[in-house]
């Protein structure tokens, strides 16, 4: 049974998918989420997320580049760009504690992205969290 965790890791898949060019990704969300094997509740969750994502990308980017201090947003990796589009979106619109979104972030980073990927998303999200 997919967990919050598992669908998370599914959504950057999907932000993931978009950033690489595919931008239609919203109409074959469906048939991955299912194919993650996430389901029910999960899969709303998932799509939620998504969404939510999407319909505030423009200001959950805004806030990710005035936080990256000597990084340009361009040149991040994709993984890590979808993980912060993600967790930002958490930290500004969702219920949770930021403490709980960041180490959701920086799990999911330590498994697609770099070897310093979790440390980077770490501390951009904590800065984030701080000035919300």
């Amino acid at each position: 049974m997919a967990t919050r965790h598992h669908a998370r890791m599914a959504v950057v898949s999907l932000l993931y998918a978009y950033d690489l060019g595919n931008g239609n990704i919203a109409e074959h969300t469906d048939e991955i989420l299912e194919e993650k094997k996430i389901r029910n509740k999960q899969k709303d969750f998932a799509l939620g997320l998504f969404s939510g994502v999407m319909d505030n990308l423009e200001a959950c980017d805004k806030v990710i580049i005035e936080h990256l201090k000597e990084w340009d947003f361009q040149r991040l990796g994709s993984i890590e760009r979808a993980t912060l589009r993600l967790a930002t979106y958490e930290i500004l619109f969702g219920e949770l504690d930021s403490a709980v979104v960041i180490n959701e972030a920086v799990e999911i980073t330590k498994a697609f992205g770099t070897e310093q990927s979790p440390k980077f998303i770490n501390g951009v999200l904590d800065a984030i969290s701080k000035d919300k």
